[in-house]
């Protein structure tokens, strides 16, 4: 267990809210693997360790895995800055990042620098423009049997994600999601329902409005600073959707300054804590003694398929991968109005009650986010054995204004 006293540890990070098509064709990547070929290990070794343990590999075959990511997430920036669009990009079965672009030319820069690249059958902002359309009808009136629509870069089509469609207004939704044709795609789900996380739980954690450390609580972010210097907490939004005081271990360490999550209305999952004098928010985020500490280093988003992993208070450390960014979801929580929120990111990482609020990070030290929510609070921590959704630490900073805190 992480522990406080001046200065706050980031190791109970993490927690829950709740909560593909196209004929397109890819180009196969060329013959030389942009994986390095390192003569002493690159990626954290109890990270690897882990990793290892839950897909029941070898360590040697895990850190080649992570290495593989790494290298071809560096590559898609480079691709980035000389012009190439990569705004969607995702790993394939085979681990292979596949780029989608607009023209030959594009394609053949992509293969040429070891990626694989696909003109799709549908423009990718074309399909945003119907996930927005979505959103519009959502906003309107909340369509409580569906549960998510997102725009999946693998399958190329707006996926939507139903429970059941016993009410009239989940009904039209889902007609104006299918009037789009083959370019949406509708599935059903027997999932529960999204659910707030904050719970009254052992562990490391921080409390909600109370300093009893068996108070409800959620789990401890990533920290940022102002312009000013003036540190705050990054976390999810409905951890302090009453602007609450958060506890560490019995003391008081930060108060909610902002948030764009509320009940009953169209909302966004992320807030901002401000820190108290005499605390701080570690660059490291905890391991739980499964892995060592993770250095954070930045907070650039990883491609769709990328493993990533989190610390929380309730299940500590779990790994799995990103399966697609700009989530709208409908939240049902016990006792409270439905919700609509919105950017979120899914993954198969399993995540508790409890958890809501912390840290995901990838092995090479990049923040992603900090947890939302999940629709699966049975999952038993093993990799991509959960159904959980985050709020993109990126989408967080950029909206308050805020430099990520990093590790020197």
């Amino acid at each position: 267990m992480n522990r406080i006293s001046r200065t706050l540890s980031i190791g109970a990070a993490v927690g829950a809210l709740a909560l593909t098509g196209g004929t397109a064709t890819a180009s196969q990547p060329a013959t030389t693997d942009p994986t390095p070929a390192p003569s002493v290990r690159t990626q954290p070794t109890g990270m690897v360790k882990a990793l290892a343990e839950s897909l029941g590999v070898s360590v040697a075959e895990a850190e080649r895995k992570l290495d593989r990511q790494s290298a071809q997430q560096k590559t898609l920036e480079r691709l980035g800055i000389s012009g190439v669009p990569t705004a969607s990009a995702y790993f394939d079965a085979r681990g292979t990042l596949t780029v989608d672009v607009t023209t030959a030319q594009q394609a053949a820069d992509v293969k040429a620098a070891g990626l694989a690249a696909r003109i799709p059958a549908r423009a990718p902002s074309a399909l945003d423009r119907i996930k927005s359309e979505l959103d519009r009808l959502a906003e309107k009136k909340l369509p409580a049997g569906v549960e998510s629509w997102h725009v999946d870069p693998v399958s190329n089509k707006v996926v939507v994600t139903v429970r059941d469609t016993a009410d009239a207004t989940s009904r039209a939704f889902v007609a104006a999601a299918r009037s789009h044709g083959p370019a949406v795609t509708v599935e059903t789900t027997t999932d529960d329902a999204p659910q707030a996380t904050a719970a009254i739980a052992p562990g490391s954690k921080m409390n909600i409005n109370t300093s009893d450390v068996n108070g409800g609580y959620c789990s401890v972010g990533f920290g940022a600073r102002d312009q000013q210097g003036r540190q705050y907490l990054a976390t999810a939004g409905h951890c302090i959707k009453n602007l609450d005081t958060l506890y560490f271990s019995g003391s008081q360490f930060a108060k909610g300054t902002r948030t764009r999550f509320a009940h009953g209305y169209d909302s966004v999952d992320m807030g901002i804590a401000a820190i108290s004098s005499g605390n701080s928010v570690t660059t490291t985020v905890g391991g739980w003694r499964v892995v060592a500490d993770t250095p954070v280093r930045g907070s650039r988003r990883a491609a769709v398929g990328s493993t990533v992993c989190k610390s929380g208070a309730t299940t500590r450390w779990t790994c799995g991968t990103i399966s697609s960014y700009n989530h709208s979801v409908t939240y049902t929580d016990p006792g409270q109005p439905r919700t609509l929120v919105k950017g979120l990111a899914k993954s198969t990482v399993c995540i508790h009650k409890g958890d809501s609020g912390g840290a995901w990070i990838t092995n090479q030290g990049q923040a992603q986010g900090v947890t939302s929510g999940s629709s699966d609070l049975t999952c038993d921590g093993s990799f991509g054995g959960g159904a959980s959704w985050m709020q993109p630490l990126d989408d967080l900073l950029r909206h308050y204004g805020l430099t990520l805190n990093t590790a020197s």
